[in-house]
């Protein structure tokens, strides 16, 4: 699979939300009226997405924030995750395994589950969509289940095994990336071409009505459900308003027409807080990261790939920036996480010790290009790169872009320096072990267009990972976890500058049930109009 059809298969085309979901905010078009009397109709929730709904909506290989988001409400897993905690729960399945550690899990189907079209959920389905996950092609969700996962065999009509190649534990909450699929459905000639363009048919409690793209998408619940999280609402309506005005607009005053949009701007917080509603942050693994082209010189040289991170002065981005919505990095993952811990590497403001370590590799007179996509907080924070960089010697040029221009060009293996760029694995899920795989991987994108893939500090890093993956004692497992990320501490190939916070508005005088979630999009599966 070609890296453009990768983009268009994760929903990434004109967005890169293979880079990041946050990043399909790119894509969007133009802002969408089609809401219909949704400050009245308590039968209707209309929710305003900051991301583009034009792009894959094939659950086993999309990362568009939109798409996923919907994909949330519409599918379900064997088991799924609440969006905030990520403890799993059963949900095609009648329970969570009973031991965490076995190397087979056996699921029997919920009776009575049925597809949108009324046919009954069977374990051929399953196997089905795990064969998909699992095949070659697969260069997306594949990465999350290969490592561990051998096979998936049936049982019986309403009973599935997993077989795994080894115990790993964090399997319960990984399996809710599976979207289960109907085999008679996507099985057929084009059916996938068709899931990629908008057609869904799943089992969960929303059932898709009407998608239009570049415009809005609506949801009906679906009367033949029976599982653990019903509709809430007969109907929602979601506006695709990639436009930050438009977007706020659409949520603010007495005649507001949304009740609930997500991607909220800082510069409008205080703004809509003041509105009455309720604005709250999800802090998460969302972050700006540098990427290093490790064929050119002198970027080859990890001294010089240290100096760049020390330089940034990230308080001041910070500030100016995000408003005050981040966190400088101290590991590669964010603050908060379960696994996180200060890196033996931090890069904390430091521009004397940038100079020293540009002198030690004898680099002088560097003059860097900076890429960079065109999302606004990303653009916002450049300028803090680009002063930080001058300070210390460095001239620098920046050249934010639309980011499937950017990515053509890489694609093309133009030569560049430098990337700036965004990412947020938690759309996925939470563990160390996802987050690394959505970057860090054997032949991975990323570690082609960095040129580190085939290094010797490349497959050190990839054996520290299946090492940490296979150890089921949590102590040590988390031992060799901080052990890998040290080393991506170390290398800085494509590590965090700043995480950065992820802000949700809604009106609770009239949708009651909703929490932030620290990544792109929104879950209302527990929401209701009040």
């Amino acid at each position: 699979m070609s890296r453009r059809d990768f983009l268009r298969h994760s929903g990434a085309a004109g967005a890169a939300a293979f880079i990041a979901a946050t990043l399909s905010a790119c894509s969007g078009g133009p802002a969408s009226t089609g809401s219909v009397g949704a400050g009245s109709n308590k039968d209707l929730i209309t929710a305003v997405i900051g991301y583009g709904n034009d792009q894959s909506w094939d659950p086993t290989q999309t990362a568009s924030a939109f798409a996923m988001a919907g994909i949330t409400h519409v599918y379900e897993g064997l088991l799924d995750t609440d969006p905030i905690t990520r403890e799993p729960y059963a949900a095609l399945a009648t329970a969570l395994p009973a031991d965490l550690n076995a190397t087979t899990w056996r699921f029997t189907l919920r009776d009575g589950a049925k597809w949108h079209d009324g046919q009954p959920v069977t374990a051929d389905d399953v196997v089905f969509t795990f064969e998909r996950i699992l095949g070659p092609d697969n260069v997306l969700t594949g990465n999350f289940f290969k490592p561990w996962l051998k096979e998936v065999k049936k049982v019986d009509d309403r009973s599935v095994e997993l077989v795994f190649k080894f115990p790993f534990p964090d399997a319960a909450p990984r399996l809710t990336i599976a979207k289960i699929m109907p085999k008679h459905v996507f099985s057929q000639a084009g059916a996938w071409d068709q899931a990629k363009g908008g057609k869904a048919v799943g089992s969960g409690p929303y059932k898709l009505t009407a998608h239009n793209p570049k415009s809005n998408t609506t949801f009906e619940a679906f009367d033949g459900y029976n599982g653990p999280r019903p509709a809430t609402v007969k109907k929602m309506n979601w506006l695709t308003i990639v436009d930050a005005a438009a977007r706020v607009a659409k949520i603010s005053g007495g005649s507001a027409e949304a009740q609930i949009a997500d991607n909220i701007p800082y510069a409008n917080v205080d703004q809509l807080k003041q509105q009455g509603l309720t604005v709250e942050g999800g802090k998460g693994m969302n972050h700006m990261f540098l990427m290093f082209n490790t064929a050119t010189k002198p970027f080859d040289d990890v001294r010089v790939r240290q100096a760049l991170h020390y330089a940034i002065d990230k308080q001041k981005m910070i500030d100016v920036a995000l408003k005050g919505h981040g966190t400088a990095s101290s590991s590669f993952l964010n603050e908060g996480h379960p696994d996180h811990k200060r890196a033996s590497v931090v890069y904390d403001y430091d521009p004397e010790k940038a100079k020293a370590l540009l002198k030690e590799a004898g680099v002088s007179g560097l003059t860097i290009n900076l890429m960079a996509v065109n999302v606004s907080w990303i653009a916002d924070c450049l300028p803090t790169i680009a002063s930080s960089w001058e300070a210390v010697g460095i001239k620098t040029t920046l050249e934010p872009q639309d980011t499937a221009a950017l990515f053509t060009k890489m694609d093309q293996f133009q030569d560049y320096q430098v990337v700036a760029a965004a990412s947020n694995p938690n759309q996925f899920g939470m563990d160390a072990d996802l987050i690394l795989h959505y970057n860090y991987v054997p032949g991975g994108l990323w570690m082609k267009y960095s040129h580190w893939d085939g290094t010797k500090d490349a497959e050190k890093l990839f054996a520290m990972m299946d090492e940490a993956g296979k150890e089921t004692d949590k102590a040590k497992r988390t031992e060799l976890i901080h052990k890998y990320l040290d080393f991506v501490a170390e290398q800085a190939i494509l590590y965090p500058v700043v995480h950065n916070e992820l802000m949700t508005a809604w009106d609770p005088k009239k949708l009651s049930g909703v929490r932030a979630q620290p990544y792109p999009g929104i879950n209302l599966l527990q929401a209701k109009r009040t």
